[in-house]
């Protein structure tokens, strides 16, 4: 009896594509990604895999050896696909998992220049997210399991025969895409965050707007704990030390960092700044290193990218009305016991209504570390 090969229809075959009409739509990023370590903070390529329990939540990372873990630079795909689905279903527009656009698009919407690095650098994105393995426990419901997937099911460029990208397509996994479309899973963030070129800063800015929001007393971790919270790498005495230098430089936009001691331990508080440039979106109805020179990370050798420059802004400047109360006590409070006071008046508020709506490594950014 003669063999057959079995040809599994691709998934697109069954989805209507949402195609993107426009790249201008307010970045918006998944809070679940945010406060979680999803994601390697190091451009240089990461295999160990990220194992992360806190009380029933669990967090898996695996990496394929020949592509790598995705990285936080990599993540801005996913910001840019929540972002333009939100935005089209605060127009009443349908959307769907299959995204169908064009390289320049994205690339324009996360601040990135066009070239055929950028290009070459984009699918090398989407590779690591198409490869990378997330098994995770959160949002499964009343009864405790694991949900596996991928950041990306799979993806497809449509080439012309002298090599010129013309359009891309691919889809989302059913796990993100749920938490998009709920409003009270994502967060506006500050278009000044695609400027952060180092992976601990671009990590420490989410965890920021996810926590502190616009709290008067801001909110404070014990600083082991948010080593623990980052999946880094790093030994906990060079995250330390990451963290000092970036409380020294302040480069959060909409953020100050203070460095706080109690006994033997050290903490950082995370305080609002004068200045916020996120908006605040309305209701959304369901479907149917930064400034790093030749410094390394961490004890890292310097990468090859070339340092980020300021980039032009696409959306207008506009100041968050009200401030993010809704994070979870496991996420907030500082790990050993250290007493919650600080926190405490905050996490009793109740949850913000505001609704929710970035990518590759900053061809240009010259730290790296073993984040």
């Amino acid at each position: 009896m003669s063999s057959r090969r079995l040809i599994t229809p691709s998934e697109r075959s069954k989805l209507d594509p949402f195609v993107i009409a426009t790249g201008d739509a307010s970045p918006r990023d998944q809070r679940d990604l945010m406060e979680r370590p999803f994601f390697s903070l190091a451009k240089a390529k990461r295999t160990r895999p990220i194992l992360y329990q806190a009380g029933d939540v669990c967090v898996e990372v695996y990496a394929v050896p020949e592509h790598g873990m995705a990285t936080i630079w990599d993540a801005d795909v996913l910001i840019w696909a929540a972002s333009q689905i939100v935005e089209a279903e605060n127009l009443g527009l349908k959307t769907s998992r299959f995204l169908r656009f064009t390289p320049y698009q994205l690339l324009i919407a996360v601040g990135r220049q066009t070239g055929a690095r950028d290009y070459k650098l984009l699918k090398g994105a989407l590779t690591r997210l198409q490869a990378t393995v997330i098994r995770t426990s959160i949002r499964q419901g009343e009864h405790w399991r694991r949900h596996q997937f991928s950041w990306i099911n799979e993806w497809e460029e449509c080439a012309r025969r002298d090599g010129r990208v013309e359009g891309m397509e691919f889809v989302l996994p059913d796990w993100f895409y749920r938490g998009v479309i709920d409003r009270s899973l994502v967060l506006t963030i500050d278009p000044a965050y695609f400027s952060l070129t180092g992976g601990i800063e671009r990590w420490l800015y989410r965890v920021a707007r996810k926590h502190a929001g616009r709290q008067p007393t801001g909110w404070l971790f014990e600083i082991a704990h948010l080593h623990e919270k980052s999946g880094s790498l790093a030994k906990p005495a060079d995250f330390a030390f990451d963290l000092r230098r970036i409380a020294a430089r302040q480069p959060l936009p909409g953020y100050r960092l203070r460095i706080e001691r109690r006994e033997h331990r050290e903490l950082l508080r995370i305080l609002p700044g004068k200045s916020f440039t996120a908006s605040v979106d309305g209701a959304v109805n369901h479907l149917g290193t930064s400034g790093v020179r030749a410094i390394g990370t961490s004890g890292v050798p310097v990468s090859g990218f070339r340092e980020c420059e300021p980039q032009l802004r696409h959306w207008q400047e506009k100041a968050i009305s009200r401030p993010n109360l809704e994070s979870n006590l496991e996420s907030n409070f500082c790990s050993g016991g250290v007493p919650p006071a600080d926190n405490a008046a905050s996490a009793h508020e109740p949850p913000t209504k505001h609704a929710s709506q970035q990518f590759l490594p900053r061809p240009g950014h010259k730290a790296g570390g073993k984040q």
